[in-house]
């Protein structure tokens, strides 16, 4: 005989795990989480598409004008701000949830 068997500390441990499993699958805030942020990364996909069209005009602007077009590049920085905040919240480091959930939209100021 070996020592396969665990001891009775391990056995506690692997038990109050288990609980704590179960009690993470059946709360009802972390399947809301999951909600959250799957409507989050269809956001995030709708608002980079809105992005690369700013990009877009804001190059064909440049190109025809020569000049930059200040509501152009504030509303890039504005999505470029929503963004952020999108992938702060998807990867757990805001509990904030974005526009339209949470926060306001962001400003498009280079100060947020």
């Amino acid at each position: 005989m070996g020592d396969d068997n665990p001891t009775v500390d391990q056995v506690a441990v692997e038990e109050s795990d288990n609980g704590k499993l179960e009690e993470n699958l059946k709360s009802r805030t972390t399947w809301l989480r999951l909600l959250f942020m799957c409507i989050f990364g269809l956001l995030i996909s709708l608002a980079g598409m809105v992005g690369s069209v700013v990009v877009v005009l804001g190059f064909l602007w440049v190109l025809f004008t020569g000049e930059i077009n200040r509501q152009l590049q504030q509303t890039g920085q504005s999505i470029a701000g929503y963004i952020y905040e999108i992938v702060r919240y998807l990867t757990f480091n805001s509990e904030e949830k974005p526009f339209p959930f949470g926060s306001a939209w962001p400003s498009g100021t280079t100060e947020d």
